[in-house]
């Protein structure tokens, strides 16, 4: 099995997430990507809007009906801050004989030495550092890597949320599901003032 990890605190998760996902699936011949919600990530706590639960169905909206991806809430079910490693571990323990590529956006890969247990990381799995076309050039890791270049497509979670906060319509920026979601739960802003 090959086995794509994408992880991330989608809030709210986006289309660009499911794009990226796309484009990895198909360009590394992966037989499913796993979005992994993060309960409290490291280097984002107290930045963190949306409730776990909360960001976990709207993962699970998203991808809703399509075979090739699921959402693994493992770290939803741990105490304390998520660890890749930690998520690593369990995968391989789970499944033993799959190939995992993690999937980390260009964007995070600087941080990446700092992170717990790099080593172990690229050990677990294949790092695929994710960036979108005409982005600038590929990072420098003490580790083996691919580099994957994605669809671009300018949209990040900072900008739904502050466009939910504003009462401006995020129609189209997430998948309709998740735009519900967002709406009936009042998040990121007033349910009132968003837009259809």
């Amino acid at each position: 099995m090959r086995l794509g990890v994408l992880g991330g605190t989608f809030d709210p998760p986006h289309v660009g997430h499911l794009i990226a996902a796309v484009d990895a699936y198909e360009a590394l011949e992966l037989d499913r990507v796993l979005l992994v919600p993060s309960a409290v990530h490291p280097f984002k706590q107290g930045r963190v809007r949306a409730p776990a639960e909360l960001r976990a169905e709207m993962a699970r909206a998203a991808v809703a009906g399509d075979e090739r991806f699921e959402v693994e809430e493992m770290e939803l079910r741990r105490t304390g801050p998520s660890y890749t490693v930690d998520t690593l571990r369990a995968l391989r323990e789970r499944w033993p004989d799959a190939e995992i590529f993690f999937l980390v956006g260009a964007d995070n890969v600087r941080d990446f030495p700092a992170w717990r247990e790099p080593e172990e990381v690229a050990r677990l799995a294949r790092l695929v550092v994710v960036s979108r076309a005409g982005e600038g050039e590929s990072p420098e890791l003490p580790f083996p890597f691919l580099t994957l270049s994605v669809t671009r497509v300018d949209v990040s979670a900072t900008e739904i949320r502050r466009r939910a906060g504003a009462g401006q319509s995020i129609r189209y920026l997430v998948p309709e599901a998740v735009r519900e979601i967002v709406e009936r739960e009042g998040l990121y802003g007033d349910a009132d003032l968003i837009r259809k």
